[in-house]
């Protein structure tokens, strides 16, 4: 009877989203109204003389944008026990955010505001989703694996905790959501990720499994694992009323083919989200279609610059245009104001506001002046793995300056190596000139940039790099693209170890 509760109450959640999605501008106002209002109580706001209530024209005059390491002093205090200097309220929970690229932590501040009405409320878009494009859905008859990184908490002081993400998420988490997940609250807590994963897959090989949520790579690393257990050929065989995976940080593409072998069942869907540290951004819009809905109702207030041009060119969600290739700049309920927070994105269309995540703004190579980004990159290594037949684990690439042999090199682990990888080479190649002017003209008769060196590494060869950096499990990736050769460098000399 509770199952067939929750799911009545997904399903005719659906209208009532689409009404606050069409309401995008109107809710963005209100957010900005009440926030001003807010930061004028915080140490922060006061030091820009703030007192009230802010239009946007005064709030985008007076309030810097910002990153991390300008507010890092203001939430280091926080965390040491001071109050009120970001956020109007008790601030004692902290997302330890590993992202892609650097070694330094960085602490994300989270109120109970962001728990309850920006991350939880997100997950039950993400619910709602699936229950409107498939209503005879059946999660909650079963339970759903939750494939997050480490659940440990760790203990600053008295009054303040971190963990990732996912520790604080369980920490917090609605009893009805526990009741319905798996593994064991036991399990989830460890720290040690391949000790955990072992322990997940035999625990989970029983349960009734009908829904997963997690990163593509880490999902993929335990579906494997629990096939090797059991011998059977696809996770249908062992979950049969597996039907959704809620997936998110990082591209699935290069990953989908990997996915439809392991989950080969037609009944078996797909919800893409679009979640970090500093809150939940976006939901898929529609079935089978990669367009994300932005979440302008869930305690974000979005600001946008062009890539291209920069933070002096920064504008409201009502002033964005379709098809620029923005960073993202978010206010939100946990006292982060006017912050980059790395990812790029481009708007599809504005009613209703949906968007592709085009990439991280440090994710890119612009060693020769080609001006590769991660969406380049991304489409052109997905095009030519399905042109070979082969499937990609992970990849990384980085500038290379050998004596006539300028350009890119690319570290790519596959599950099989092509036969071929001359022939795979020169097509990466050519779909690189496709995606990306800028490249095919540095690559104009070898003068500027030579073909790219594509060196084909070991199995385990990434996870061993994540292994070594302590950033095993979780949305720990590993950084696609570089513009210099410090992680290229690191994982060669892995190899010749």
């Amino acid at each position: 009877m509770i199952s067939t509760a929750i799911s009545w109450y997904f399903r005719q959640r659906h209208d009532e989203l689409w009404q606050l999605i069409a309401e995008a501008e109107k809710h963005q106002l209100e957010l900005l109204e009440q926030y001003s209002d807010k930061l004028s109580r915080t140490i922060y706001g006061k030091s820009f003389g703030v007192k009230g209530k802010l239009k946007y024209a005064e709030f985008s005059r007076d309030i810097p944008v910002v990153s991390y390491e300008d507010l890092k002093p203001y939430i280091e205090r926080t965390m040491n026990g001071e109050q009120q200097l970001l956020w109007p309220a008790d601030i004692t929970w902290f997302a330890k955010s590993s992202g892609t690229t650097g070694n330094d932590a960085k602490f994300i501040p989270i109120s109970y505001e962001s728990l309850e009405y920006t991350h939880y409320m997100g997950s039950r878009e993400s619910l709602t989703q699936h229950f409107a494009f498939f209503p005879e859905a059946k999660l909650f008859e079963g339970k759903g694996l939750l494939i997050g990184g480490s659940h440990k908490v760790h203990q600053v002081n008295n009054k303040c905790y971190y963990g990732d993400l996912s520790a604080v998420l369980m920490n917090h988490m609605p009893l009805w959501a526990n009741w319905k997940s798996t593994p064991d609250i036991n399990i989830a807590m460890m720290d040690n990720w391949e000790e955990k994963l072992e322990k997940m897959a035999h625990a989970t090989i029983v349960e009734n499994v009908t829904s997963m949520s997690g990163v593509p790579t880490w999902t993929s690393v335990l579906l494997n694992r629990i096939l090797e257990i059991t011998g059977k050929n696809n996770m249908h065989e062992i979950w049969p009323n597996l039907e959704l995976f809620i997936h998110g940080g990082m591209n699935f593409e290069p990953y989908r083919n990997a996915f439809a072998k392991l989950l080969p069942n037609s009944n078996m869907h797909y919800v893409e989200t679009y979640n970090a540290s500093e809150g939940f951004f976006g939901v898929q819009a529609y079935p089978n279609h990669s367009d994300l809905l932005l979440m302008t109702h869930h305690g974000t207030f979005f600001e946008f610059y062009p890539v291209q041009k920069g933070p002096d060119f920064i504008v409201p969600l009502w002033d964005i245009e379709v098809g620029v290739n923005y960073a993202v700049v978010i206010t939100n309920n946990s006292g982060l104001w006017r912050y980059v927070i790395g990812d790029t994105i481009q708007f599809t269309n504005k009613n209703p506001y949906t968007f592709k995540i085009t990439g991280r703004t440090k994710l890119f190579i612009n060693a020769f002046g080609e001006e590769l980004v991660i969406e380049n990159a991304e489409k052109a290594i997905s095009i030519t793995a399905q042109k070979f037949g082969v499937e990609i684990i992970d990849y990384t690439a980085a500038p290379i300056f050998e004596k006539n042999h300028e350009g890119h090199e690319w570290l790519i682990e596959f599950s099989v190596v092509p036969n071929n990888m001359e022939a795979f080479t020169e097509f990466l190649d050519v779909e690189l000139k496709k995606v990306n002017s800028d490249y095919e003209g540095k690559r104009l008769g070898n003068l500027v940039m030579k073909i790219p060196k594509i060196i084909a590494v070991p199995k385990g060869t990434f996870h061993n790099w994540l292994q070594l950096k302590g950033k095993l499990g979780g949305q720990n990736k590993v950084p696609r693209l570089s513009n210099n050769r410090i992680i290229l460098e690191e994982i060669l000399n892995l190899i010749k170890q």
